[in-house]
Order: C-alpha cells, then structure tokens, then sequence
C-alpha cells in the first residue's frame, strides 16, 4: 500500500483538517494530553526557583560541555521537556502547536506510534547537536525544548496533509507545506547567522526526521511484513519438524522402550508434551 493509498491521505479524512472561517478546538488525544501536562508540569518549579531550574539544566539539558555528558543519553530525551526559563514564549508557542497538530497525527497513528515519533524528532536534534559542538563546528551551550518535536511534526503532517490551511499567529492563512518550508529556510538562515545555533540544529534535524519517517512509512510497513511472515514460515517449519522428529521417536519407544531413548529424544518429547498440553488450555 502506497503513501497517497492511505485513509488519512483520502479527501474526506483531509477535509477534518481545512481551514473554516469558524475556528474549532481539535479533540485532545491521551498522549498529547500527558506531553502537555509533563512539559507545563516541569516549566513551572524551573521558572518560579531558580535552583530548581538550575538543577535541571544541569542534568537533563543536551550540554555538550564535555565528552562525557554527550555520552549521557537519557539527555536526548529529558531535554525535549525543558524550556527556556526567561520567558513564557519559548513554550507557550511549542505547546500551543502541540495541541493544535498533535491530535492530528496521534488519531492517525495512535498514542504508541505518535510518541515513539515525537521523541524521536527531538532526540535527532538532542543527538546531532553535541556531535556537531565537540568537532568544532557549532559553539557548545545548553539546549533545550521540545521544538525539534514540534516541527517534525510539521513536517510530517505538510507531507500528509500539505494543502490543509493554517492560521498563523490566528490571523493569516497559509499551506501547511509552504508554512514548513518556511520555517526550514527560517532555521537555515538563522543557523547560518550564528544565533541560536543548538536550537536551530534541533528544529532542522526534527524536520529531517518527521519527513523521513512518513517517506519510509510504506517502506518500514512491507520489511514488518516480511520479518512477521519471515518469523510465521520459520515457526510453521520448527513445528513441522518437531512433528516429523516426535513421529520417529514414538516409534523407536514402541519397538525398543522408553528407555531406549538418548537425552536428547527425552527432552523432544518433553517438549512436545509441554507444547500439547498448552494448546489443550488454550
């Protein structure tokens, strides 16, 4: 099944998704209920207590500093719930497209799918940045936030859904692709500017990322299908060997004993045994 085969690339599934002069609040999903909970959850001690949002920083940011707190991995992941502590536009902005995008793909993928795919987006950014800080070619600083998350998002739903009208600043309608590709460039021309380069390394990598992982959706679908199939014809075999081996040894016991057998036929039969009184439960 091809990409544009897909319920969700069909007219009457993209029609949820267009633009209307009246402006509906989308559904909140379970997942995207619980993102929004943690990253407000921990925004809050860190912005109100400085030692507490100092403490974060320290162990849960990506900082690339030193060799050894790159190598710190569960970073890639702890720092997509940070956010910027001087303000509240840094997250207000990310949860604000959270919950207006999330829904979206997490009620065409459902809540395990779209999660492996927001914390894979942010730990593509969480990952690339530190290899590009310690060889020198991006400066090393703390980064953190959850917009590497957010724009892969985009990224994903402008390929999915690249004529859906969106509203920006709830003004301005615009294409969803043109709007990511927007961003893009936005990012590109900022990282080359030398501002905020941590955080523009993650927005470009969390695109990169969601793009890629709706690309290859069709892809990854058939090579699970043949390991699952693969998996199936490799059991039925097992199982029609163990018949055929069981056959020979029932009747090595019927002509020469019980006894006669090796350690190996005992075990064969045990487990044979085993395998018929579990499928006699079942």
């Amino acid at each position: 099944m091809g990409l544009y085969d897909r319920d969700y690339t069909q007219e009457d599934f993209k029609s949820q998704f267009r633009y209307s002069p009246q402006m509906n609040l989308p559904r909140i999903t379970t997942v995207v209920k619980w993102l929004l909970l943690i990253n407000i959850a921990v925004f809050i001690p860190s912005y109100i207590s400085k030692p507490t949002g100092d403490f974060f920083y320290k162990w849960f940011s990506v900082w690339p500093e030193t060799t050894q707190m790159s190598l710190q991995l569960w970073r890639v992941i702890t720092y997509q719930f940070l956010h910027d502590r001087s303000g509240i536009g840094h997250i207000f902005f990310n949860m604000l497209v959270l919950f207006f995008f999330g829904p979206m793909l997490e009620g065409i993928w459902g809540g395990r799918k779209f999660l492996f795919f927001y914390l894979l987006c942010g730990a593509m950014g969480g990952l690339l940045y530190p290899m590009l800080a310690l060889s020198g070619v991006l400066r090393s600083a703390s980064l953190v936030g959850s917009s590497g998350s957010i724009l892969g998002m985009l990224a994903a739903g402008a390929i999915l859904f690249p004529h859906s009208i969106v509203l920006v600043m709830f003004v301005f309608p615009i294409h969803l692709w043109i709007l990511a590709v927007i961003l893009a460039a936005v990012s590109l021309m900022t990282l080359f500017a030398g501002v905020n380069q941590g955080g523009e390394v993650a927005h470009l990598a969390g695109m990169a990322a969601g793009a890629i992982y709706v690309l290859s959706d069709s892809w990854r679908e058939r090579m699970k299908f043949k390991y699952s199939a693969g998996r199936w014809e490799k059991k039925i075999s097992e199982q029609r060997n163990l018949h055929i081996e069981l056959d020979r040894i029932l009747d090595k016991v019927h002509k020469s004993g019980i006894h006669s057998l090796t350690l190996k036929e005992k075990r064969t039969l045990k487990k044979a045994t085993k395998a018929e009184q579990m499928k006699n439960r079942l």
